[in-house]
């Protein structure tokens, strides 16, 4: 029961969010989903209430024969030996997008929007974002990156018109 009501606030955040005067934030042209496949880490967020005090978090991506995105999401909650949550919303890929705009689905019908707005050439780093602007994820393949990187991750946040202070570190271990 617990897990339901977290979802219907969840979706009720996106739902509401999807009313906005800001101007769509442009994805990247392109992305090739079978590299962008696997295991991201997630650097750092502006978090939704689910994802506050979640250490160690991943978020996997896998192609489904219908085209859609499997999509699980794990973290610690509360600590590094906190226990261990997991979510499993559906991507469904925007026709038209470059494969670069999602749908995330966590409960049928809802979409929230998701969209790739960074994307280096190697595959390895990437920002996730929000028309809306509520809610950013700098994702890494690794578990950490260079600070250098990163500091240019959240200029490109910040770019994208995100209120920057929000940005919470995550912590891996």
């Amino acid at each position: 029961m617990m897990k339901l009501r977290s979802l219907v606030l969840i979706l009720a955040s996106f739902l509401f969010g999807a009313c906005s005067n800001l101007k769509p934030i442009t994805p990247v042209d392109y992305v090739d989903l079978e590299r962008f496949m696997g295991d991201w880490y997630v650097i750092a967020n502006i978090p939704t209430f689910l994802e506050k005090n979640a250490y160690n978090p991943v978020e996997s991506y896998q192609i489904n024969s219908d085209g859609t995105i499997a999509t699980t999401f794990s973290f610690n909650a509360g600590g590094f030996d906190g226990k261990q949550k997991v979510y499993r919303p559906k991507g469904f890929v925007t026709a038209g997008s470059g494969n670069a705009v999602w749908g995330m689905q966590f409960v049928w019908p809802i979409k929230a929007d998701y969209r790739v707005v960074y994307l280096n050439e190697d595959y390895d780093q990437v920002i996730i974002g929000r028309n809306r602007r509520d809610y950013a994820w700098i994702m890494a393949r690794t578990p950490q990156i260079s600070e250098e990187d990163y500091n240019r991750m959240v200029n490109l946040v910040e770019s994208f018109g995100y209120k920057t202070e929000l940005l919470q570190k995550a912590q891996h271990r």
